[in-house]
């Protein structure tokens, strides 16, 4: 596959007010603002079905990929299970996502369902084909790869109530849990719990006991202020039960919410680092800016990658700060975010492997031919990885983030190995339990 020649300045801008104009602007999956380079591999995913070809499967630079990779310690901890609720599933979507008077949601729902391919796996619903798709990936991948699947809480106020209104959707723990259960070769699950809940702690309890690995927050889609002491009691759940937050950090342009991007500020979680949390820092933080607070409420304006790497480097939390890397190398992210991640030699034990499913295979939302550009991938592998991309935007994504070589350095392979985060948390599952998830 050849990629087309560079946008000309004229038509660069005519594909952002194009696109703009689909709804994928700075509140939707793109960031136009951010977007430098036509979709070389076009707006749509091609969605091929059956698995890898087996020259693809048996080329050299795939099996490259997985040398020096234990494929039973890789875990992707950052797979959305996304659906509309039409199997049972209990998924709710907020009705804005579905019509066509909220055009920027309706766009962003719509790349996500192109992404996933769940309408054209020949399943009988679309959540079905979520999963389906999901399993039918898995098989190109290493035995011992799991997916973490990951519930989505509702927005809730500081009383604890519900607030479905400004909820994006809801992917209910009891769902996420039933679908690892039925797969556990290929699925773990992540729960997600909003911390002013009433019965927070009951539902956290009743998680560990089905075996959830971790919980995941969206902070500003959720309405959760992390540095708020109505976390405290939460937080200190967590650290008993030895149970990691997954938490975004940095701006969030994927979902619309109406907080702003003030709770996404990375230094709001240092009242839980002191209290011993563990914390997954997903996207390393990588997209805009927050007032270091670390300087006063008036702090100045400061990129949040570079806030992360300030609370990486604090000793203290050496053993309990983690960065995911998901949507690392979306083309939203810059050329020096990219090289300041993977060029941190010493975060490597530090960062894990997470995808954004189903991001990877939303077609415009990538760009391998930037890494070319760039001196950070050889042209024939961004090739092979397009190719790739149809059948297993997963493999596609680890190759990608595996085969970047910057100055000399690429990530480890134990980046990788994101098992080792997770292993140790949750216990035995209990059907009891499940049913009152």
């Amino acid at each position: 596959m050849l990629y087309p020649a560079r946008l000309s300045e004229v038509n660069r801008r005519a594909f952002l007010t194009r696109a703009a104009r689909l709804g994928i602007g700075t509140a939707g999956l793109l960031n136009v603002n951010a977007c430098q380079y036509w979709p070389h591999e076009g707006m749509r995913n091609a969605c091929s079905i059956g698995g890898l070809p087996q020259q693809l499967r048996e080329h050299e630079l795939v099996k490259a990929t997985w040398a020096d990779i234990d494929g039973d310690q890789v875990w992707d901890c950052h797979t959305h299970l996304v659906g509309t609720g039409d199997n049972q599933t209990g998924i709710w979507l907020n009705p804005n996502l579905q019509s066509l008077l909220h055009p920027i949601q309706y766009a962003q729902f719509k790349f996500y369902l192109d992404g996933s391919c769940a309408e054209k796996v020949g399943a009988s619903t679309v959540d079905a084909g979520m999963v389906k798709r999901l399993l039918d990936i898995h098989q190109d991948l290493p035995a011992g790869f799991r997916f973490m699947l990951l519930a989505f809480e509702y927005a809730h106020d500081e009383k604890g109530a519900v607030i479905k209104e400004i909820s994006p959707f809801h992917t209910p723990n009891a769902y996420a849990l039933r679908t690892a259960k039925h797969y556990p070769a290929q699925f773990e699950w992540i729960a997600s719990i909003h911390p002013y809940r009433q019965d927070s702690l009951h539902a956290l309890g009743l998680a560990i006991k089905n075996n959830a690995r971790a919980v995941k927050w969206l902070p500003n889609v959720m309405g959760i202020d992390p540095s708020s002491t109505l976390c405290d009691p939460f937080y200190q759940a967590l650290v008993k039960n030895n149970l990691p937050l997954l938490t975004h950090v940095g701006a969030e342009h994927a979902v619309d919410g109406p907080n702003g991007q003030a709770m996404n500020n990375p230094l709001l979680y240092r009242r839980a680092l002191e209290m011993g949390v563990r914390i997954i820092f997903a996207h390393c933080a990588s997209l805009g800016q927050s007032v270091d607070i670390d300087k006063g409420a008036n702090g100045p304006m400061v990129s949040n990658l570079d806030l992360f790497a300030r609370l990486m480097s604090e000793h203290q939390f050496e053993k309990q700060l983690y960065g995911d890397l998901a949507a690392i190398t979306q083309i939203n992210r810059s050329r020096e975010t990219i090289k300041k991640i993977v060029e941190h030699d010493e975060w490597h034990d530090r960062l894990i492997y997470g995808s954004d499913y189903p991001l990877p295979g939303v077609m415009p939302v990538f760009s391998p031919q930037n890494f070319v550009d760039w001196g950070y991938l050889p042209l024939r592998e961004a090739q092979l990885m397009s190719k790739i991309r149809h059948y297993n935007p997963i493999l596609f994504d680890v190759m990608l983030k595996r085969r970047l070589k910057i100055n000399g350095h690429q990530l480890s392979p134990r980046v990788f190995e994101s098992r080792r985060v997770f292993s140790e948390s949750g216990s035995p599952a209990k059907d009891s339990a499940e049913k009152s998830l």
